[in-house]
């Protein structure tokens, strides 16, 4: 429920309190008596469902043209005129099957606030960035989470989305910048600290042990159920602005889908391999897309409009071109999360299938310690090289299954998919002894 004042110009008293009177709505009137243009301050108690229907009521008799309207939240309104007005106006809502939404100018205020101005902004999320990057190079998923915690990426979220369905295009476009904005800073502040964590020798790793390590590795080839955390986030994000709860838990949800991503493409970058986390780059563009289109059908879906009537057509003018840019750039990177899900079930295969075919020519005093493949090509991935580590008695010469292997190997191999994709696989075997009994 809220608590509404309306600052009443000059001439405009019985208008206002005709309004009031009309939807049986409780009010108290002061004098003003600041020597301003205004006559009186008109204090009223409504339900959130009414709010939006009465300030446009008000507004046709041509009070926000020239005066001040406060909408604060009320804990408690004991009446029941208030209980019956509250009970008409959410059958009215759930008849639209609008539910407990707030009201459009509430909906705008929280957006605004939300979207926050850039000096914090640009801090908050470098620091998210550089959290997240030192999470992932621990593997620390405790610590990632952290870094969601304190990423501002909801606020310019909603501000795009809410600025389009109200045709507010200064709200609209400050969204779009601080997420673009939000997007290249967290990439470059990632790549600027994994720089200086490489160049220090504070992670002595290689681009191959880095890519290895569980917390960077599960982001580079990511698959279609990826996207389905960035259409939840932007589902929940619109939903809980419009309803007025907290929007904290959501934020990190977004942030999920957002910051560790990006951290992978500034570890990649340091450590020489973009091409390899290129996986991960088309990740944060599908989630950015997905967030902001489902953000967009919610809202529009709520009943969200311009408050002028004669704007509503250039409003769903623009969300529809809006949605249909996001929808046809969105499928498009879908297509790739599928080519990379593809990938990794083929890869997968190939793996299992060359493990079976190797331990099968191996003699029974023989192991197969580990099988390294080394795969190439995008969007879908192949075999280049293959290491078999082969285990054998100190006391007897290493089984001669060499080339048996390497035929077994290569015809296990899957054919080379798009245009980046290798011709032969070579295959290395290493011999190592291993005594049993010590072990």
């Amino acid at each position: 429920m809220r608590l509404v004042q309306v600052m009443v110009p000059t001439g405009k008293r019985e208008a206002v309190l005709g309004v009031l009177d009309e939807e049986d709505v409780d009010y108290a009137v002061s004098d003003e008596t600041s020597g301003r243009d205004y006559t009186a301050v008109v204090s009223f108690p409504l339900p959130t469902a009414a709010v939006e229907p009465v300030l446009d009521e008000l507004r046709g008799v041509g009070i926000e043209r020239d005066a001040y309207t406060v909408v604060v939240q009320a804990e408690t309104v004991v009446s029941e005129r208030f209980e019956a007005l509250e009970e008409r106006y959410e059958s009215d809502e759930e008849e639209n099957g609008n539910g407990d939404r707030i009201a459009r100018e509430e909906l705008v205020a929280r957006a605004n606030d939300m979207a926050p101005t850039v000096r914090p902004y640009v801090l908050m999320t470098a620091v998210s960035a550089v959290v997240a990057t030192a999470g992932l190079l621990l593997d620390s998923p405790a610590v990632v989470v952290g870094s969601m915690v304190i990423a501002p990426l909801i606020g310019p979220a909603m501000a795009a989305s809410v600025g389009t369905v109200v045709d507010d295009s200064d709200l609209a476009i400050r969204g779009i910048k601080l997420q673009a904005l939000g997007g290249g800073l967290s990439i470059g502040a990632a790549a600027v600290f994994a720089v200086l964590l490489r160049v220090t020798n504070v992670v002595p790793l290689t681009a191959e042990e880095v890519f290895a390590i569980g917390e960077v590795r599960e982001r580079l080839a990511p698959d279609v159920l990826s996207l389905v955390i960035a259409l939840g986030a932007g589902a929940a994000g619109a939903v809980s602005l419009a309803s007025g709860v907290s929007s904290a838990l959501v934020g990190v949800m977004i942030a999920a889908a957002l910051v560790p991503p990006t951290a992978v493409v500034g570890i990649g970058i340091a450590w020489g391999e973009p091409q390899t986390v290129i996986g991960s780059a088309v990740l944060v563009l599908v989630n950015i897309l997905a967030i902001n289109l489902v953000a967009l059908v919610v809202l529009w879906r709520m009943g969200y409009r311009p408050k002028l009537w004669f704007r509503e057509d250039e409003a769903r003018s623009a969300t529809v071109k809006r949605i249909a840019v996001l929808a046809v750039a969105l499928l498009l990177l879908t297509g790739l999360l599928g080519a990379f899900t593809y990938s990794s079930y083929r890869t997968a295969d190939f793996e299992a299938d060359a493990t079976a075919a190797i331990e099968s020519e191996l003699p029974p005093d023989a192991t197969l310690l580990s099988l390294d493949v080394t795969y190439e090509g995008f969007p879908v991935q192949s075999p280049r090289t293959v290491v078999v580590t082969v285990g054998y008695p100190p006391s007897s010469s290493p089984p001669p299954v060499a080339e048996s292997i390497r035929e077994r190997v290569t015809a296990s191999a899957p054919d080379p998919i798009g245009p980046f994709g290798q011709g032969d696989v070579r295959v290395e075997i290493r011999y190592v002894g291993v005594d049993r009994a010590g072990s």
